[in-house]
C-alpha cells in the first residue's frame, strides 16, 4: 500500500529518520535519490521508499526556485521563536556579534542557525560558523570574535561557565541590551508585521506551503536591505581599466533618513558588507555599454523576480 508523503525538507532529515529505525533501511532510500534526476529549481523529484510497519512512502523532494533558499527552512525558526526575537537576532548578526543558539535536538539547531544565516542573503556571515558544536570545542564561545554556533541544552551550564563576553543566546539566556535599538523603528516595525502575518498563516501544511512561507520570509529580509544599502552601485566609482573603488562617505551621505543613516554607518563596517563590496568593485563588465553585474537584487529587479514567481 503506498502512502503519499509531501516531504520538502532536506534529505538529510529523510536519512535520520531511517537511521534511527536501521541502517539497513538507509541504503534502498540513498540509492532510489542517485537514480533520480537531479530537479531544477522549483520542480520535483519523487523517490518511492519502504520502510518497515510503515509500507511503501511516496517521497516529494522540492528543490527551492532560489537557491540560496536550498535546505533552509524558515518555518522551523518561526515555530520556535517569537517575530519579535528574530529580529533581535537578526538585528545582532548583521552586526556580526556573538550568537550561541541552544536546543537539545540536533535537527532543530541545525535548521534554526541555518535559517538565521540565510536570513542576511544576499550577504554572507563571515566569521565562525558550527551549526551543532560538539562537546570537545565548546570553549568556542570563549572566543573575542563574531561566531554563531548551536550548543545543545544539556552542555548550557558547562558554557555558561565558560568566560564569556557579550553573547546573544537564543533562546535567550541574555543579551546585551540594546537590541530594540539597532534597526531602524520604522523599517523594524515593516518586518514585524510582516512576520506576524507569516507566522499566523504557518500552520497551513498543504503541498508547497513551505517553499511559500520561506519565499516570503526572504524577501521581508531582501527588501530590508534593497531599502538600506539598494542604492550602493550608484556609488562606485569606475576606472577605465575596469576596476571600481567604493564611495563609502557619499554612499551614506545619500540616505535621507537620519535612522537609517546611523544603522548603515555600523553596518558598512562589518566583514560581511565589505566582503560584499569587495566582489561588486570587481564584478563590472568592461566592455562599453553594459551595464555592471550586480550580484544585489536592485529595487526594480527585485520586484521583476516576485512578479516571476507569482507568474510561474
Amino acid at each position: 500500500m503506498l502512502k503519499p508523503f509531501s516531504h520538502p525538507l532536506p534529505i538529510l532529515d529523510e536519512v535520520e529518520k531511517r537511521r534511527q529505525i536501521s541502517m539497513a533501511v538507509i541504503y534502498p532510500f540513498m540509492q532510489g535519490l542517485r537514480e533520480s534526476p537531479f530537479p531544477a529549481p522549483g520542480k520535483t523529484v519523487t523517490i518511492k521508499s519502504f520502510i518497515p510497519e510503515s509500507g511503501t512512502e511516496i517521497i516529494e523532494l522540492t528543490r527551492p526556485v532560489d537557491a540560496h533558499l536550498e535546505h533552509v527552512e524558515f518555518q522551523a525558526l518561526l515555530q520556535r521563536l517569537s517575530p519579535h526575537l528574530i529580529l533581535h537576532i537578526f538585528a545582532s548578526a548583521v552586526l556580526e556579534r556573538r550568537l550561541i543558539f541552544l536546543a537539545e535536538e540536533l535537527s532543530v539547531l541545525s535548521q534554526c542557525i541555518h535559517a538565521v544565516a540565510a536570513l542576511l542573503y544576499p550577504f554572507t556571515w563571515a566569521h565562525t560558523y558550527i551549526p551543532v558544536v560538539p562537546e570537545c570545542l565548546l570553549d568556542t564561545v570563549c572566543c573575542p570574535t563574531p561566531f554563531m554556533v548551536g550548543i545543545q541544552m544539556r552542555h548550557l551550564e558547562r558554557v555558561l561557565d565558560q568566560p564569556m563576553e557579550e553573547v546573544l543566546h537564543g533562546p535567550v539566556a541574555f543579551q546585551v541590551g540594546d537590541e530594540e535599538e539597532i534597526l531602524p523603528i520604522k523599517l523594524q516595525n515593516d518586518m514585524l508585521t510582516s512576520l506576524n502575518r507569516h507566522n499566523n498563516n504557518n500552520n497551513v501544511h498543504s503541498k508547497g506551503s513551505l517553499h511559500t512561507v520561506n519565499t516570503l520570509v526572504s524577501e521581508t529580509f531582501v527588501q530590508f536591505f534593497v531599502r538600506m544599502v539598494g542604492h550602493y552601485a550608484s556609488h562606485i566609482k569606475w576606472s577605465k581599466n575596469g576596476s571600481g573603488t567604493f564611495q563609502e562617505r557619499a554612499f551614506c551621505k545619500a540616505i535621507a533618513s537620519k535612522t537609517n543613516r546611523k544603522f548603515v554607518k555600523k553596518f558598512v563596517k562589518t566583514n560581511m558588507f565589505s566582503l560584499f563590496i569587495e566582489e561588486a568593485e570587481k564584478s563590472r563588465i568592461p566592455q562599453e555599454g553594459k551595464r555592471p553585474h550586480l550580484s544585489f537584487p536592485l529595487r526594480s529587479e527585485y520586484h521583476e523576480q516576485k512578479k516571476h514567481r507569482r507568474d510561474s
